[in-house]
């Protein structure tokens, strides 16, 4: 594995139509939205998510590509196959009282858990496994405009059983919220001092672009419609420190819609600049 020496943010651009890119279960799963502004909003574990389940496909099998948070697990019991593997016997929520045992035991877990090195982990649970701060962050992604929150009523042709069939003179009414149309913006980060403490790499770091310009590829369903990544933009600055403001990096890409006067149904709709950026760094269109 190569190691990490560069700092890194990025930007991505995606889209959806006729969908829910991320109900809010506070608000009868209707899409996320800035009720102040109107704009739309995804929460950066939603992405993480769709991350993770693409690397646990697309990584199948491959040593070091494990995935410690999915649908199902019990967390103690993926916990405890590292002190299985270095013949420790845990303690009730207490690491190994030896510095160096507890420290190989949270290495085991960044090494063997993809999503540990990559978002870090809080593993303090009945069998601890520490703790570690992840080199990837995610911002809550922002939509261009303001979006519309629609409600779509639905029938059903079957009933579940006999009584229901004498109940229901008509078919059952449910409801569906989708957006119609929205383009959404989420930004990243990525530090080379958090990926020495993890040990998330130059090859990690390719693995987690792959993901993110392909999350939606696999993620298909009939509540959040059509969705695509449209555009992701890599900024690597010279050193491990970094050459600019991460803010300043971010202002260079602006969105806009190009016929104010009507709304946007579609990518087309809207116009991506990119303007020049400060000395030592370099810009990457990934997509």
């Amino acid at each position: 594995m190569t190691e990490l020496k560069n700092r890194y943010e990025f930007v991505v651009l995606y889209d959806v139509e006729n969908g829910n890119p991320n109900g809010d279960p506070d608000a009868g799963n209707m899409p996320r939205i800035d009720y102040e502004t109107g704009y739309g909003i995804v929460t950066d574990v939603c992405i993480k998510r769709k991350v993770r389940n693409y690397v646990e496909i697309a990584k199948a099998g491959q040593k070091g590509f494990d995935i410690y948070v999915k649908d199902g697990v019990i967390l103690n019991e993926i916990n405890r196959i590292a002190y299985d593997s270095l013949k420790l016997e845990p303690e009730d929520k207490k690491l190994p009282k030896d510095e160096k045992d507890a420290k190989k035991i949270t290495e085991f877990m960044c090494q063997n858990f993809f999503d540990i090195r990559t978002f870090g982990a809080v593993m303090t649970t009945k069998i601890n496994c520490g703790q570690v701060r992840g080199p990837v962050q995610f911002s809550f992604s922002k939509s261009i405009d303001p979006i519309i929150q629609q409600e779509v009523s639905i029938t059903r042709m079957a009933v579940t059983d006999k009584e229901d069939k004498a109940a229901e003179a008509g078919h059952t009414i449910g409801k569906k919220f989708i957006v119609p149309y929205a383009l959404y913006r989420m930004e990243g980060y990525i530090s080379p001092f958090f990926a020495k403490q993890t040990g998330f790499s130059e090859e990690d770091k390719e693995v987690l672009f792959e993901a993110l310009k392909n999350m939606f590829e696999h993620d298909r369903s009939a509540a959040r419609g059509k969705m695509a990544v449209r555009g992701f933009w890599v900024f690597r600055h010279d050193t491990e420190l970094g050459n600019a403001p991460a803010n300043k990096l971010f202002e260079t890409i602006t969105i806009k819609r190009k016929d104010e006067n009507k709304p946007a149904r579609a990518f087309e709709d809207y116009e991506v600049k990119i303007s020049e950026t400060p000395k030592g760094i370099t810009v990457e269109q990934i997509l």
